[in-house]
């Protein structure tokens, strides 16, 4: 059985530095980082990955490309008598991944829809580069798509500020099942041994 086109572009995008897209990422990030924080784009610059989690070329879908800060919360330093190895400044990292927090920025810049995933594009030193695919869910033909018509249902308004999308599963432990597990389902904050 011959392979298909996405199976071609998802070979290549595995390891990026070995293969094409090294090339066109040397490009790219030249153009991306003179762009905005969030900016929209025609068409995703890998289609095999927005496909595989929902991207359809129909209205009522956009994709936009969003730029967050790489590593970890960039605390200042404050004056007090202690060495800097003990004050703890560095390695503090935020709760939640920086992959939610460009989900979250999308969002906001979209107030009309929903996020239904994202995922990576690039990095340099400094910035790493995400798309997140957003849907519509007042659109008409959102409304009649047969695979996307659940999120025009009110219990997934505000889904990536809840951590409902697939980055956001991943931070709050719900990528992992079994042993070890115990008190992270329904959610950490809603189990009643932790509110006791």
């Amino acid at each position: 059985m011959s392979k298909s086109f996405y199976g071609y572009v998802r070979d290549a995008w595995k390891d990026p530095d070995s293969t094409y897209v090294k090339d066109l990422r040397w490009e790219r990030l030249q153009v991306w980082r003179r762009e905005g924080s969030v900016t929209r784009v025609r068409r995703p610059t890998r289609i095999d990955r927005a496909r595989s989690l929902g991207y359809k070329a129909k209205q009522g879908i956009i994709v936009a490309r969003v730029r967050v800060r790489r590593g970890s919360m960039r605390k200042s330093r404050y004056i007090r008598g202690r060495r800097t190895q003990h004050m703890g400044k560095n390695k503090i990292t935020v709760g939640k991944s920086i992959q939610r927090i460009a989900e979250e920025r999308a969002a906001r810049k979209y107030p009309n829809m929903e996020v239904l995933n994202s995922y990576w594009v690039g990095e340099d030193g400094k910035l790493k580069w995400y798309e997140v695919i957003l849907v519509d869910p007042s659109h008409p033909v959102i409304k009649s798509d047969k695979n996307l018509n659940w999120i025009t249902d009110k219990v997934h308004k505000g889904r990536v500020y809840r951590g409902k999308t697939s980055a956001g599963h991943k931070g709050r432990g719900m990528a992992k099942r079994g042993t070890g597990t115990e008190k992270t389902r329904p959610s950490v904050r809603s189990r009643t041994s932790w509110n006791k």
